[in-house]
């Protein structure tokens, strides 16, 4: 992981350039679907902050965090809000958001780890709230291009959730990257909800 921040801090404005404007309004649309107007959403890994700022345009209440110091930086002027430094690992919230929102951010966590991961994730869900994530589809986890990923698809996912009693699976779909010059790569993006 922190080989996997250290690559975001030091291609942070890049990385920014390269995402601020990418259009997530379909998945956008189906996650607030199932949120109560103006609740609270976790942005969890918000990179350049462009869901933050689109969730708080929408009139909710956003808290966001990203591991990268940099990032967290570049997103703070985005979206006129403090961004904490913060990872995965280390979230501490309980039962506070309508929403969590781990966009292309949880797939740079071990296997490993993801079931704490997971856990410290739904215990910050108010009961009822919902869980939106996305994944590169595939099968496998290791280091690519100076990054940790670790994919899934939808078997591979499946398994993981049976660990999670407190989690209900409402859909899963697979997108292609909405970036025109990676429209050959998949995506898996999941959506659950806490159940108590």
């Amino acid at each position: 992981m922190d080989k996997t921040v250290a690559y975001y801090n030091a291609n942070a404005q890049e990385f920014y350039e390269s995402t601020v404007n990418v259009d997530m309004s379909v998945h956008y649309r189906v996650f607030l679907s199932l949120l109560p107007p103006g609740g609270r959403i976790l942005d969890a890994g918000c990179g350049s902050g462009r869901d933050s700022l689109y969730f708080i345009n929408q009139g909710f209440e956003v808290t966001a965090f990203d591991a990268s110091p940099v990032l967290a930086e570049l997103s703070s002027k985005l979206i006129g809000q403090p961004v904490a430094v913060l990872r995965f690992q280390d979230l501490n919230f309980e039962r506070e958001f309508d929403g969590i929102w781990a966009c292309a951010s949880l797939l740079h966590v071990p296997r490993s780890e993801m079931h704490d991961v997971l856990s410290r994730l739904t215990r910050a869900l108010k009961p009822k709230g919902v869980l939106y994530a996305s994944f590169k589809h595939g099968d496998g986890e290791g280091e690519r291009n100076g990054r940790f990923f670790n994919d899934y698809n939808e078997q591979s996912f499946q398994r993981l959730l049976s660990e999670h009693p407190e989690l209900q699976l409402l859909s899963s779909w697979v997108s292609t990257d909405m970036r025109p010059e990676r429209s050959g790569e998949k995506w898996l993006n999941v959506l659950m909800r806490r159940i108590s």
